[in-house]
């Protein structure tokens, strides 16, 4: 606290003060001969932090020079140094011949705060105050009132530092104050919010209101903030929080138009393309990702998407891409996923039946009980023709949980069509 009040002080009276005022030397023109020698070894006890060393060299240059820059130095060393007493008895005796000096009016407010003479210090800090109209001093106010949590008071010379200058960390400080200790929550959003409408948003304010809106569980404005942070801040953990909300709100229309836009995370748009049933972008997007890390993963899922998305699926030219890209994925990987889709493609567009049935094969020996795959051999036995292994099988499939699925149902209905007529067949 003590730093932040000597930096409001610093602003002010290097901002403020005439270097000519009560001095007859030039402020560039040296006061005496070893002026300079005298500024440096006091440069160097504050480079050392010998803060009383150095708070006594610049009271010499001020003495000798009368520049008041010497004794604003010096007094704020003391600051630094916590000769909060000494620093009251110093500015009690400048202030005899200089009652209207505001900037010793502030080393001795910030020395009173620290000695937690805070009756003595608001006291002074509201004439100050009233006095300069000043934002630095309604901070500084403002921090005493917050030490005596009077924080209605706190609030109303933050309110009077903000009128005088739009600063966003005034605000900020505002509106924890409203919303933390005053609990006047919606006041505090709303103070954040106009800002943002008038000034724009920053990447303070948006994180203020992202902590306001998660502790308020309030999903929508928890969204606005991140997507409006993510314009400053594009870092992956900002996108992360985003697309789980996102997700949170199963909003994956809104989701898919952020990642779309951002390109932060492409796996989550694939995984999002699929489910959306958007084929051509799925493949599209898998085949870049596959060109940029040769991963035999996303070449596997642009051959499958490639497929869902061709308006003519009987297409040989279509038919041969496919088939190409998921051999060279089942050579080297064992993956289910593309050893049944190689598999069931053969079957039903009848490339190869019998070598399809082994893709099958080499699926079942990895997961014999599943429906799908077990389905998809149902249907390499009617493709063959041999629609009683055929029957025999979807029978036990139509029993499994998943057996109720529209594709299983279809094959089905064939099998038996291919039983009557086998039937029919030996009838005659």
């Amino acid at each position: 606290m003590i730093k932040l009040c000597i930096f409001f002080i610093s602003v002010m009276v290097f901002s403020s003060c005439s270097l000519k005022e009560n001095v007859n030397i030039q402020a560039n023109e040296k006061a005496f001969v070893d002026e300079d020698t005298y500024i440096l070894f006091a440069l160097r006890a504050e480079e050392v932090h010998d803060n009383k060393s150095a708070a006594d060299l610049f009271t010499t240059l001020y003495e000798k020079s009368d520049k008041k820059e010497y004794i604003y130095r010096s007094l704020e060393n003391d600051l630094m140094a916590r000769e909060n007493e000494k620093l009251i008895q110093r500015v009690n005796s400048l202030q005899k011949e200089n009652t209207s000096d505001f900037s010793l009016m502030r080393y001795k407010v910030v020395a009173l705060f620290e000695l937690n003479r805070l009756d003595e210090a608001i006291k002074l800090s509201v004439l100050l105050a009233s006095k300069t109209k000043k934002p630095n001093d309604y901070l500084l106010t403002s921090d005493i009132y917050i030490k005596r949590q009077e924080f209605d008071l706190a609030v109303k010379y933050l309110e009077s530092a903000y009128a005088k200058e739009n600063n966003e960390k005034i605000l900020d400080k505002m509106s924890i104050i409203l919303y933390v200790n005053l609990g006047r929550k919606k006041e505090a959003i709303a103070h954040l919010e106009t800002y943002s409408r008038m000034l724009g948003y920053s990447e303070l304010i948006c994180l203020r209101l992202i902590a306001f809106y998660s502790n308020d569980n309030n999903i929508d404005g928890l969204l606005t903030a991140n997507l409006r942070l993510y314009e400053f801040d594009k870092s992956p953990k900002v996108a992360k929080r985003i697309i789980q909300i996102y997700t949170y709100k199963q909003n994956y229309i809104g989701l898919t138009k952020f990642l779309e836009k951002s390109n932060s995370n492409d796996e989550v748009l694939l995984q999002l393309y699929a489910s959306l049933k958007y084929y051509d972008k799925a493949y599209v997007l898998a085949s870049k990702l596959y060109s940029k890390t040769l991963n035999m993963d996303y070449l596997g899922q642009s051959a499958i998407y490639e497929y869902e998305s061709a308006l003519n699926q009987s297409s040989k030219v279509l038919l041969k891409s496919v088939i190409t890209k998921l051999e060279k994925v089942v050579q080297a990987n064992n993956q289910t996923i593309y050893l049944n889709y190689l598999g069931y493609i053969l079957i039903d567009h009848e490339v190869d039946i019998k070598k399809g049935m082994k893709y099958i094969d080499r699926v079942l020996v990895l997961q014999p009980k599943s429906v799908f795959y077990l389905d998809s051999k149902a249907w390499g036995y009617y493709k063959l023709g041999e629609c009683k292994k055929a029957d025999k099988l979807i029978k036990e499939v139509a029993k499994m949980e998943g057996g109720d699925d529209p594709e299983v149902k279809v094959h089905i209905i064939k099998i038996n069509k291919c039983l009557k007529n086998i039937k029919g067949k030996k009838r005659k």
